[in-house]
Parts: structure tokens; sequence; C-alpha cells
């Protein structure tokens, strides 16, 4: 540690990674509340994940390329500029009170055009900073702190909101200036990186569906959390179900996270070594439940500690997965794997935002949420049948030898 508080580049790409995702949190909750406001109707903030993930789709391939071919730091910066940029569009909108459910969502488009051109260089750029004996303990340190900054994060955004609207997006593009400047003080590695061909591209494609056990972890993560998609829905339920405020909607926004940094906590004091398929489908299965709980309460401490759960059960599914891919993934085309699997998350988390609030808007916000546990626990009983050998998987030994058993 006191070595990783030595490396002027690691603090620097640590600080950068940190007020980004301080930012994003800042950033999700604001243009949350400020969507449902405009007209109080759930679909809206559907329209907010599918607006958010469409580009995470059309670009994939281009970003997971742009970061294995061109120097990531470049990318980065341009990318945070791009993400300041928006808010301050948003931050135009709020103050020429702009009521108008498209031309918010333009902004929002803008957003995840910046997010997803920069998030594969981002993921990618630490294993050309530190050195390969190094990458473990700086990847746990940068992942510790990233769930201290999701605790706050949404904690943070709430207290602004409650100020004003617009002194949310306000700190939100701050913070995005803060990281584009951290991220400009890395130095420049072009020969650190590949030249892919243009028929490379769609390597990170390949790779995930040629390793079965990848591919069923993944799948199952997108699945689950497309359908267990609560988080998208706390601005009805902060408003009108358990009326809690703005103050009390940060609170729930940040309680996954608070659950998610106990359990990282414990994972890095006793890692997971034996029986990982078993305990994912064992803890997407508790993440399920959990929803099924928060969908169903009518009470502030329940739903706090249902999403709390939830946030606990998930992050066990994401130590596995990453640690999956790190595993087999070559470091010249890490960009364009991380690429392919931030189409994965965005699908999960911007998609499944579309699904609760389109069916919110039909059923009802408690039914969309427990509907959803329910498919959850649907789709953990599939994929046992379809991905036998993410059931059996056992050690964090080989993704390649898991496969082999396969067949």
């Amino acid at each position: 540690m006191r070595e990783l508080a030595r490396d002027r580049e690691f603090v620097a790409y640590f600080a950068a990674r940190q007020t980004a995702g301080l930012a994003y949190s800042v950033e999700t909750v604001a243009i949350g509340w400020q969507i449902y406001t405009l007209r109080h109707n759930p679909f809206d903030i559907g329209l907010v994940g599918l607006v958010l993930f469409v580009p995470q789709l059309l670009l994939a391939i281009p970003a997971g390329a742009m970061a294995d071919r061109f120097d990531r730091r470049i990318v980065c910066v341009a990318c945070t500029v791009g993400e300041m940029l928006a808010e301050l569009v948003f931050l135009g909108l709020v103050l020429e009170h702009v009521h108008s459910v498209a031309a918010n969502l333009a902004a929002v488009a803008l957003v995840g055009i910046a997010h997803s051109l920069g998030t594969p260089a981002e993921r990618a750029l630490l294993a050309g900073i530190v050195r390969s004996e190094k990458f473990a303990p700086a990847q746990a340190v940068t992942t510790s702190a990233m769930q201290v900054i999701t605790i706050a994060g949404p904690a943070v955004g709430g207290v602004l909101i409650a100020l004003s609207v617009p002194a949310a997006f306000t700190g939100a593009a701050a913070l995005y200036g803060l990281a584009s400047i951290a991220f400009g003080f890395l130095t420049p590695r072009p020969g650190d990186v590949e030249r892919p061909k243009l028929g490379s591209w769609i390597d990170g494609v390949r790779f995930i569906a040629g390793h079965r056990v990848v591919l069923g972890a993944i799948s199952l993560d997108l699945f689950a959390v497309l359908f267990g998609g609560a988080t998208a829905l706390l601005p009805v339920y902060a408003t009108t179900i358990l009326r809690i405020g703005p103050i009390g909607f940060g609170a729930l926004r940040s309680a996954p996270a608070v659950g998610a940094a106990a359990v990282a906590l414990y994972l890095a004091r006793r890692p997971i070594m034996r029986r990982a398929g078993p305990l994912l489908l064992w803890c997407v299965t508790g993440f399920g439940i959990a929803t099924i709980v928060f969908g169903l309460s009518r009470n502030a401490t329940v739903s706090f500690l249902a999403l709390a759960a939830a946030g606990g059960f998930d992050v066990v599914s994401v130590v596995i997965r990453s640690t999956l891919v790190q595993l087999g993934t070559p470091n010249a085309m890490r960009g364009r794997v991380s690429a392919v699997e931030n189409v994965f998350i965005g699908a999960s988390n911007q998609l499944g935002a579309f699904e609760s609030g389109t069916l919110a808007a039909i059923v009802g916000a408690v039914w969309s949420v427990t509907l959803g546990g329910m498919a959850t626990l649907a789709i953990i009983a599939l994929w046992s049948v379809l991905f036998p050998t993410l059931r059996r998987f056992d050690t964090m030994r080989s993704i390649n030898e898991a496969d082999d058993d396969a067949g």
C-alpha cells in the first residue's frame, strides 16, 4: 500500500477513477430525480435506461477497439470532458426550465455516448500503469475505494438535490472536470497498446462466446439485474410509496453499495477459493429474494436492509465474473473484452431500468419490482440447466480448463 501511495502514476489514476465514480453516482441520482419530476411517470425512468443502453450497444466494438488501438489516457481525458459537457447541458435545461422529456433525454444520450466510449479504456488502463506483481493489490485498493464512493455518491446527490437540482448537476460537472485533469497527469503510453486490424475488432465477442463458464456467469448477471432492477424505481418509492423525500432517496440509493462494501471487505480477507459456481447461483438467488422483499416493503428501514442485502449478494457475482474474465483475457485485447462485458453490464442496468419503468407504468411499481425478483429466481433455475459447467465450476483455476471439462 505504501509503495502504491508513492507511485505518482497510480495516485493520478486512483484520483481520476474515484472522482469520476463520485461524479457518475451524483449524476445518476440527479438524472433519475429530474426526469421523474417532469411528469411523475415511471415510464420516463424506463426511457432513461433505454437511452443510456443504446450507445453502449452500438458503440461497444468501436469503443473497445479504440481502447486497444489508441493511448488509453487520451481516450479517458476526452470522454471525461465529454461527460462534463453533458452535465452542463443538463444544467442549462434545468436553469431554463425546459420541461420537455425529449430534450432531457437528448442530454441523457450525450451522457451515454461519452460514458460508453470511455469505459473500456478506463477499465483497461490500470494494467499498463502498475507492474504485474502490484496489479492485484492496486486493483483491490481501487475497488474498495470505489465501493465507498458508491455508498457516498447517492447520499451526496440526495443532499445536493435537496439544496437544488442545478447544484447536483453543477457538482457532477465539476467532479468530471477534476477527473479529466487527474487522467491528464498520467504519462502517455502509445506504445503499450496493440494496433488491431479492422477484422479483429470483434475478438472480444468471440472470446466470451468461446468460454462457456464466462458466458454463463456474465449472462446470468445480465438477466438477474435486468429483471431485478429495483434501484431504477427508487424515485417512485421515495416519493409516493415510502414518502421519505430526496435525502431518504439518496440513502436508499446508497443501500446496495453499503451491502456490497461489507461483503467486498469480507471477500478481501477471505477470498473465494472453492465452489465458485454454486456460490454464484446461491447468491443470485439471494439477490432475487431481497428484491422481492424490497418490492413488498412499506417500511423505510426494511427497504434499506433489503437493498443492502441485494447489493451484498450482487458483489459476489461481480467478483466471480471479473475474476473469470481477468484470468483468461490477454492484455492486448482487454479493451475489446471489457467493451463487450460493458454491454452486458449496461444491458442489466440501463435496459433493466427500461424494463422496470415500462412494467411499472402498466402494473405499478410494487408489482414491477416483485415480479422482477420472481423472474430472477426463474432465470437461476434455467441457467442451472443451460450452463452445467457453471453449476459445477469449482476453483478459480483456469477458464480453458473448466471449458475442457465441459467437453
